[in-house]
């Protein structure tokens, strides 16, 4: 208890607290940049075969060339004719209807002026490689999780958030100049991992300085503040419309928060982890000072104990067998409630990417629809902040992927000239997906057992970004037909929320310590299956 007294005597959220954790908030705005900016580096304009008598044409034809030179429904093939005077002018007739696959491409430039897509044309054949480059992107954050998170526990929050900021801005500029798609999609890939490096340690800095009862607000607003650079995005590709100055100008801000390093402290309970009390008891007494408070000695005094315990403990622990996922999978009921919540967090990353990244193929405004689909959050962030804590974890987590199922599912119904009913619904249930987003953190960290708990959490993140991995190949799905990503998205949620019923509500619960409670949490166990499983566990500590 002796950190927890500290903040206790500090104020759970005092001047101190919110002046670092509002600044710690900002970078989140930058993350999203880089997270969304996909949309529009990578966004593919209408586009057709430039033909052999063109030279710089632009994309508009009339009626007339374009069933002489196309045949109905192809962009990536036109007809194998001599494309003569005569042919042009219609007093010659076709003679022939092969066609010849593309060389050259010309794009519409209404929209965008250009992208990667236009640039290296990644369209028809290598339609994939513009999915690929963002699915590759969410490799980074994968690979950003286990690389960021293991140097934040052995390094500190502190170096680790500064490195991963100074790396971000290295590779978002180099991301811009690349010269071709390979050195693009690399410099993506580990602005990818960076994102994890900034915003999870900024989070995890943020609530280990706050209280208990604090800890909801202060997740749920940093993530609004992650929505507010969702929807600043577009602001960005409102006004610049050259993808490479884009990138660049979704980058730069990086560079403003290098002065944090002269502001954010190191987290005082890292410090006192490590042994480091020292310089964590300078870091709480400037802490009181702001807040204008004093820390009696006999809490120094405890947390100097406490320090001494935590190295027995570690000690101790090092000499047992580390907890394993395999852990999780040993005994049917910890078993099944494993696999239930891996398949919510995959749910819910795949379906909350694959409609954020959708919003080009949903008709209409598409920097509107971008805005929207970013504003939508910030509702079902506040969904949480009243219902939480009142209505259950697994009813707001089941309630809300059912909602965004059904309005997603509900697009296949939806006449083809009521577009914007379409819309309507994907960003239902967009704000849908997104509370439950948020509420899946918590229940999660609420099922497993304390011994596995970091385990389990860890290896639920990297199911999630399995979803966001193959996300990115949704948007092809919108090209074959528009509400089919968000008919797979529907099915999904749909599905994921009704099997999240089987789980055990968390609220107001204890939560399990040991394997045995974990297993039995839940359960309607008969006496004989406590006695199997205390066996169980008491052969393998053997």
């Amino acid at each position: 208890m002796g950190y927890d007294d500290v903040i206790t005597h500090l104020g759970e959220f005092g001047p101190y607290q919110k002046r670092i954790y509002y600044l710690l908030c900002l970078p989140a705005i930058v993350c999203a940049f880089h997270k969304l900016a996909g949309v529009f580096l990578l966004a593919k304009p209408d586009f057709r075969c430039a033909l052999p008598y063109e030279n710089g044409s632009s994309y508009q034809l009339s009626p007339h060339l374009w069933n002489l030179s196309y045949p109905q429904g192809e962009v990536c093939a036109y007809y194998d004719v001599e494309f003569s005077e005569e042919y042009l002018n219609g007093s010659l007739p076709r003679s022939t209807n092969k066609t010849k696959s593309c060389t050259s491409y010309v794009y519409d430039q209404s929209k965008y002026l250009n992208s990667a897509v236009t640039e290296w044309d990644m369209v028809c054949s290598r339609s994939l490689l513009s999915a690929t480059s963002d699915s590759l992107f969410m490799v980074g954050v994968l690979l950003g999780s286990f690389i960021f998170g293991q140097m934040s526990d052995k390094l500190g929050r502190k170096p680790t958030f500064f490195a991963s900021l100074v790396l971000q801005v290295i590779f978002g500029v180099l991301a811009a100049v690349a010269p071709e798609y390979v050195s693009y999609t690399i410099s993506r890939i580990i602005v990818g991992a960076t994102t994890s490096g900034v915003f999870l340690v900024a989070y995890v800095i943020a609530l280990e300085m706050v209280g208990s009862s604090y800890r909801l607000f202060a997740g749920v607003a940093m993530q609004m503040f992650f929505s507010v650079g969702f929807m600043l995005t577009a602001g960005f590709a409102y006004f610049i419309h050259d993808w490479r100055w884009l990138q660049i100008s979704l980058t730069l801000p990086g560079l403003l928060f290098i002065c944090y390093y002269w502001i954010i402290p190191e987290s005082a309970r890292w410090l006192l982890l490590k042994g480091r009390k020292d310089e964590a008891f300078v870091i709480i007494e400037k802490a009181a000072k702001e807040n204008r408070v004093e820390i009696p000695n006999e809490i120094y005094e405890q947390l100097v104990d406490e320090v001494a315990e935590k190295k027995k403990q570690d000690e101790l622990t090092a000499s047992q067998p580390a907890a394993t996922v395999f852990d999780l999978l040993r005994f049917p009921n910890l078993r099944r409630k494993t696999l239930l919540i891996f398949f919510d967090w995959f749910v819910n990353s795949g379906v909350y990417y694959g409609l954020s990244w959708n919003t080009n193929n949903l008709g209409g405004n598409q920097l509107v629809n971008f805005v929207i689909s970013g504003g939508v959050e910030i509702p079902g962030y506040v969904l949480l902040l009243f219902t939480l804590n009142r209505w259950g974890r697994r009813s707001i987590l089941c309630g809300t992927m059912v909602v965004a199922g059904v309005s997603l599912l509900a697009t296949i119904f939806v006449p083809g000239d009521m577009n914007w009913l379409i819309i309507a619904c994907a960003m239902i249930g967009k704000m849908a997906i997104t509370a439950s987003y948020g509420t899946i953190y918590i229940f999660s960290a609420e099922q497993f057992p304390t011994v596995v708990r970091n385990v389990g959490l860890g290896a639920s993140s990297m199911v999630a970004r399995v979803g966001g991995i193959l996300a990115p190949y949704l948007k092809l799905l919108g090209e074959i037909w528009r509400p089919l990503p968000l008919i797979i998205c529907g099915a999904l949620s749909l599905t994921a929320g009704l099997l999240s019923l089987l789980l055990p509500e968390t609220l107001n619960k204890p939560m399990p310590e040991t394997i045995e409670d974990g297993e039995n949490f839940g359960k309607k166990k008969a006496p004989q299956d406590s006695a199997e499983l205390a066996g169980m566990l008491n052969g393998k500590s053997s």
